[in-house]
């Protein structure tokens, strides 16, 4: 196996972080001006849909079991401080170490503490929200320690030197040609190198960086993974995947770490069947995964020897605390919000600045990080409010209610307890209204106004409204309205 030096540790990410990133209204903006990036959102998110659909359509109890996983989400986040000292109790009882942690700052140390007293200086990972949500690799690489993605699309972010796009598939916004450019010129920096002959076929390109990954597997002593689902009532930790490198990191090294949202625990193993209908056909619209891999503890002789689980709240409980925001905790991870999302399929992952884009991301990231960035407060308005999002959620997430409540959240923190230009406009709208008259005279002066600018769209307009028209086509108002052409074209036969 032909190997080089690496240049670097580990590849590294866009500098800054994801609350440094623009307000989703100009993030939008700049993705809508990306062409190829509009074709590959297109192709992937009508793929992966299509098969969803005929996945679904298979299963004639489909609505019963979304009730069902709702009704045992709901149970379990009524009694969450409950499962949580039952699934420690699972976890201890059967070798593992279990450890809480506050928020990213404290889980990430943890982590590091545990990677240190191994002696190594390099983890192999299964893909994790988790780990993504608190920014672990930067943390680790911060640490001198390198962190290697195995999942095939988490790899191609990795060494792109790029942001995920996308919950299931992180990699979405590259088509498979950019994929090949990458492979070449970055894996020969940190490990065995993308052969020169490299076509951009799927199947090669996997085949690639299978070899790629393959002496970092065999070499690694610690892997870091997250969890689907904790089971409370035996302590096991459940991954599901599609290319066996979860597997690869779950068995073969020595010491394994997972990092594990609070939210993501299940009171009983009975439970889990619900959720493995619906979690692949969601997902990647597969009747089940390739590879479900469970792991209760520690077993002598097959495994990783030693198991820590970083348990992480990191605003958990702040969304818990809320009843209508509550229900984004059911959320499973499936991305069937983000297929669906007429506003995701156009703008992308990036332009939510949050490792949760779409519309789940829209409901839960500023529930955990809270409403005060910039970006947090535009995420709740990144949506049309079609409503596509909760009729394919397998958990029934509300997320359309949720974005109105967390819009009116936004309102009230930004207005200070002065008067909304909102409800002042709304208002002046009343008004003009009420009366016939008034009415008739704005359609006038619109009529005016369209016939004199000789423009297709109205913007941007000056303060109070330069905000909303920025980032809006507003159609100009018609030269002549439905009224006056009825009462032109009609008004005889109206009499």
């Amino acid at each position: 196996m032909t190997t080089t030096e690496p240049v670097r540790r580990t590849p590294a990410p866009p500098s800054g972080t994801y609350l440094g990133m623009p307000k989703f209204a100009r993030g939008a903006k700049t993705q809508l001006e990306n062409n190829q990036l509009r074709r590959n959102l297109h192709k992937a998110t009508h793929t992966i849909r299509a098969k969803r659909a005929a996945r679904v359509a298979e299963v004639p109890q489909w609505q019963e079991l979304r009730l069902a996983a709702e009704a045992i989400k709901n149970r379990t986040l009524r009694h969450l401080d409950t499962y949580l000292v039952q699934l420690e109790e699972s976890l201890t009882r059967a070798g593992a170490t279990v450890h809480f942690a506050r928020d990213a700052a404290e889980a990430n140390r943890i982590v590091v503490d545990l990677v240190r007293a191994k002696g190594v200086d390099e983890v192999v990972k299964v893909k994790s929200m988790a780990t993504q949500e608190i920014e672990l690799n930067e943390a680790l690489e911060a640490a001198g320690i390198a962190a290697w993605e195995t999942d095939l699309a988490e790899l191609i972010v990795q060494l792109g030197h790029d942001r995920p796009s996308h919950i299931l598939v992180p990699a979405i916004h590259r088509n498979r040609s950019e994929v090949r450019e990458i492979f070449l010129r970055e894996m020969k920096l940190y490990g065995t190198p993308a052969p020169a002959d490299l076509s951009d076929d799927p199947a090669v390109l996997a085949g690639a960086a299978r070899v790629h990954l393959r002496e970092k597997f065999l070499r690694a002593k610690v892997a870091v993974s997250g969890a689907n689902f904790a089971i409370a009532e035996t302590g096991t930790l459940v991954v599901v995947e599609s290319e066996g490198n979860g597997r690869m990191c779950l068995t073969l090294p020595e010491t394994l770490i997972s990092v594990v949202g609070i939210e993501k625990v299940l009171p009983t193993f009975a439970d889990l069947e619900v959720f493995m209908q619906l979690l692949p056909r969601s997902s990647t619209g597969e009747r089940m995964n390739p590879y479900t891999s469970m792991w209760t503890g520690v077993t002598p002789g097959d495994g990783p020897q030693e198991v820590h689980v970083v348990l992480i709240d990191n605003g958990r409980t702040n969304v818990l605390a809320d009843p209508i925001g509550r229900p984004a905790l059911r959320c499973i991870r499936c991305s069937a919000c983000l297929n669906i999302c007429p506003v995701y399929e156009r703008v992308g992952g990036h332009a939510y600045g949050s490792v949760y884009p779409g519309p789940i991301g829209a409901v839960l990231t500023p529930q955990l990080r809270g409403i005060t960035s910039e970006i947090d407060q535009s995420l709740p308005f990144a949506s049309s409010l079609c409503g596509a999002c909760f009729e394919v959620c397998p958990v029934r997430i509300p997320i359309p209610d949720m974005l109105v409540h967390l819009r009116h959240q936004v309102a009230e923190a930004k207005s200070h307890g002065r008067p909304h230009l909102e409800s002042t406009l709304m208002a002046g709208g009343g008004w003009m209204f009420a009366k016939a008259g008034r009415f008739e005279a704005a359609e006038a002066m619109a009529a005016v106004a369209a016939r004199v600018l000789h423009k297709d769209y109205l913007g941007p307009l000056p303060w109070p409204a330069a905000a909303w028209t920025r980032a809006r086509d507003l159609p100009m108002p018609p030269t002549e309205s439905f009224r006056a052409w009825w009462q032109r074209t009609r008004g005889e036969e109206s009499k």
